[in-house]
């Protein structure tokens, strides 16, 4: 959605609030022998108690109310009794939502408890080029030239990108235009970030994989070539100059 007036922006903030109070959380709230269903259920609590409506429950009917994706699971993990929190895990949270007619999107990786697993590496370079791209948008900047940012970020850092997991507009729906927001420079994408619009920003940071795959649950994905990803996103709305980090209070960047 593009903002043109005041109740706009308080409503995006409002909502974004609400997913990255969430997030945070669910992130401190999580503990060794926890499934993630109870992790699950307590974020949809808090979202609840917000006035706040799970986006992927309410758009398309996901069996829960945040992503919850653990070890080789990408992304869209489903909830569940069976999958317990142990230490090393890592943990992708994903949470997105609707409010008085908003809707924000953010997530973010970590690392249950020690670093037992050396994922940390993944994490911190996931969070620090979704920084930069985030600091790169402004106005009249081609989005493939985004993609081209993060991409080459993830190459210089021994890693890949996911290339048909991409960010998206957000706003009055839970995806809008643009579509498409690319970890790679797709050179077909003339697209440029307009000033006043907003996006979900996400970068998709892989050890071995460029693809996800969907596994048998309709749901859950996975690397085409195995590995780990880590996940960072933040709603932002863009400007002539430094964009405003919506979901900020998430504090994935700490």
């Amino acid at each position: 959605m593009s903002i043109t007036k005041h109740s706009e922006l308080i409503g995006m903030q409002k909502a974004s609030e609400a997913v990255a109070f969430t997030l945070k959380e669910m992130r401190k709230y999580a503990h060794p022998g926890m499934t993630t269903k109870q992790l699950d259920n307590y974020g949809g609590q808090i979202l609840n108690d917000l006035g706040a409506k799970s986006a992927p429950h309410l758009a398309y009917g996901f069996p829960g109310w945040t992503c919850i994706s653990i070890n080789n699971e990408f992304c869209h993990g489903i909830p569940s009794d069976r999958k317990v929190l142990n230490e090393g895990d890592l943990i992708n949270i994903d949470v997105s939502a609707e409010l008085d007619g908003f809707w924000s999107d953010n997530g973010g990786s970590f690392v249950f408890g020690a670093d037992i697993k050396e994922h940390q590496k993944l994490i911190d370079a996931s969070k620090q080029i979704l920084h930069k791209a985030i600091h790169s948008i402004k106005g009249g900047v081609r989005i493939a030239d985004i993609g081209f940012l993060i991409e080459t970020e993830a190459k210089r850092r021994g890693y890949k990108v996911i290339k048909n997991l991409t960010g998206h507009g957000i706003g009055r729906r839970r995806h809008e235009e643009p579509n498409e927001i690319a970890n790679y420079r797709n050179s077909s994408n003339i697209m440029r970030f307009k000033k006043n619009s907003v996006v979900a920003i996400e970068t998709f940071i892989s050890t071995t994989s460029t693809y996800a795959e969907t596994l048998k649950d309709g749901w859950t994905m996975v690397g085409n070539k195995g590995g780990f990803m880590a996940q960072h996103e933040h709603t932002i709305v863009v400007t002539d100059g430094k964009p405003i980090v919506l979901t900020e209070t998430n504090e994935i960047w700490n």
